[in-house]
């Protein structure tokens, strides 16, 4: 075979490498950019699921076989379609609709938490004695004032927390929109309505959280864009913040958040928690948010709201059969 054959055949042996290769090689996903050059994370948003925040021991957090996905993912459908009914007949609607397995990259996730790897919160002892006293409380219901129940029955802020960061789905509700301008994100929770707004640093514009003595409800959150995620870190949380759903936390816990648009479809939420008075180490999960159709409708949490009157009427008429 003379040089120049040789040359050719080489060439066309290399071209037909490259043509056969995978025209459709993944490649990372690009969010849509605003007005302003920033990644586009907005539109209406859907954390619900099955998923739960911890998962239980040697459990795994991906699971091996699509099989083992669907068995699980049945499994847990049926603990809370049982969970719904009560025994009163009642189940799934259009308030509370039959939820999915909560799945990231297209894997199922059995919890949220990633670490610390066993997927368990690192609860201090003290903590959790803390912890399971303020549920046993929360259990016998009481009601000697309206400051005795819990935030969501004096609307002051959405169910389980779910409104603050971190935002932990909630059992209903779950929908959240997000609006961006150059300066601020704004995240509006559909359980209550709450608003979180975030004030984005710039150069032209740094921005500080306030003094330590100045405390708010969802706490203080500062974002910056690092590439393709948008970085907030929260603090100077609200004492009465406390009982996060089933989650505990301080006025002095610092809260990053890391959301990603990662598909057209899907925002990654990962979410890290540093709060020393209630963790041995920090802890950190992901949640997916997913597309929703929308909109949001107004919660309007004390409009026509009868509960705490009579929670607390209730209870004073047991104070008198009692007093009798």
């Amino acid at each position: 075979m003379t040089q120049a054959r040789a040359f050719v055949l080489a060439a066309a042996l290399g071209l037909g490498l490259v043509l056969a290769a995978p025209s459709d090689a993944a490649q990372p996903y690009r969010a849509p950019r605003t007005a302003y050059g920033q990644p586009d994370l907005q539109g209406f948003w859907t954390n619900a699921s099955l998923t739960h925040l911890e998962r239980a021991p040697a459990t795994p957090l991906t699971l091996a076989t699509p099989a083992a996905e669907a068995a699980y993912e049945a499994k847990m459908a049926e603990a809370q379609a049982q969970g719904e009914s009560g025994g009163l007949g009642q189940g799934t609607s259009e308030w509370h609709p039959a939820f999915r397995m909560a799945r990231i990259a297209g894997r199922l996730r059995t919890s949220f938490v990633v670490s610390p790897a066993d997927g368990r919160l690192p609860y201090r002892a003290d903590a959790l004695a803390r912890l399971e006293a303020l549920n046993a409380a929360a259990q016998l219901a009481q009601a000697d004032g309206p400051e005795n129940r819990p935030l969501s029955d004096r609307c002051l802020i959405g169910g389980f927390g779910s409104s603050s960061p971190p935002m932990i789905p909630p059992a209903v509700s779950a929908v959240k929109q997000i609006v961006q301008t150059r300066t601020e994100v704004a995240i509006l929770s559909e359980m209550n309505h709450d608003v979180r707004i975030v004030r984005l640093e710039t150069r032209e514009r740094p921005a500080r959280h306030p003094p330590a003595n100045v405390r708010l409800w969802m706490g203080d959150s500062i974002g910056r864009w690092e590439g393709q995620t948008l970085v907030v870190e929260t603090t100077n949380f609200h004492p009465q913040e406390r009982m996060h759903g089933f989650l505990l936390k301080s006025p002095d816990a610092r809260v990053t958040e890391r959301f990603t648009r990662v598909a057209a479809g899907q925002i990654l939420y990962d979410v890290e928690v540093d709060d020393p008075a209630v963790f041995t180490a920090p802890w950190r999960a992901q949640i997916p948010l997913n597309a929703d159709s929308g909109p949001i409708y107004e919660f309007a949490c004390h409009e026509g709201n009868y509960g705490l009157p009579d929670i607390l009427a209730g209870a004073r008429r047991a104070d008198r059969a009692a007093a009798r």
